[in-house]
């Protein structure tokens, strides 16, 4: 007999502790985001300063008749990575991308308890050129480890222009909806903890 799965979530967190940004668009965005997410401003990771760093921890395990005896545990990261520049290029994308991998190397700590890490890096610009639209689009970036065994990590992208209301995001983000701050979150849609149970499902 197997008890309901366990997810440990973040708790909520305190309005008075999430850094205010001068930036009125990324502001709105950290409101969207602070009850979910461990949120910095101006985080320079690996020499790179980003204008707001994300990071949510999920912790899922079954329970066998107790608590006390657990089993199946999974671990999700998500760590989300925005910057401000006012523009960006087809190869400061690709950069990213390649960054991503980077902290892959460095971060995940791989094991039969990881389950996923999701890393998004957003771009808030003035105008999404073309080529960036394009490549965005159709982006996706899968990486199993050890063949699955330890898990998977995946990359995402997100550019938008909050001005023209304008946004683009690759085929597997969730996270643009945090992004679209000109359109109201309905209830009834999809949160992102739900996608993560969803991923965390076995």
């Amino acid at each position: 007999m197997t008890a309901e799965s366990a997810d440990e979530l973040p708790e909520p967190a305190d309005p008075e502790a999430v850094p205010d940004w001068e930036d009125e668009f990324v502001d709105r965005v950290s409101d969207r985001l602070m009850f979910n997410y461990d949120l910095e401003k101006d985080r320079t990771v690996e020499g790179r300063t980003f204008t707001l760093y994300g990071e949510m921890q999920v912790h899922h395990e079954k329970h066998f008749l107790h608590p006390a005896l657990s089993f199946a545990h999974h671990d999700t990261f998500e760590h989300l990575f925005v910057r401000n520049d006012g523009a960006v290029t087809r190869e400061e994308v690709e950069a990213a991308v390649a960054f991503g991998h980077d902290l892959a190397d460095e971060w995940i700590e791989g094991d039969e308890e990881h389950y996923a890490t999701e890393f998004t890096f957003a771009f808030v610009v003035d105008r999404i050129p073309d080529d960036i639209r394009d490549f965005v689009s159709g982006f996706r970036d899968r990486t199993l480890l050890k063949k699955g065994f330890h898990g998977h990590y995946e990359i995402h992208l997100v550019v938008v222009d909050p001005d023209r209301e304008d946004i683009v995001a690759s085929t597997e983000a969730s996270l643009d909806e945090a992004f679209r701050v000109w359109e109201p979150i309905e209830e009834e849609e999809i949160t992102w903890l739900d996608l993560l149970r969803r991923r965390l499902q076995v």
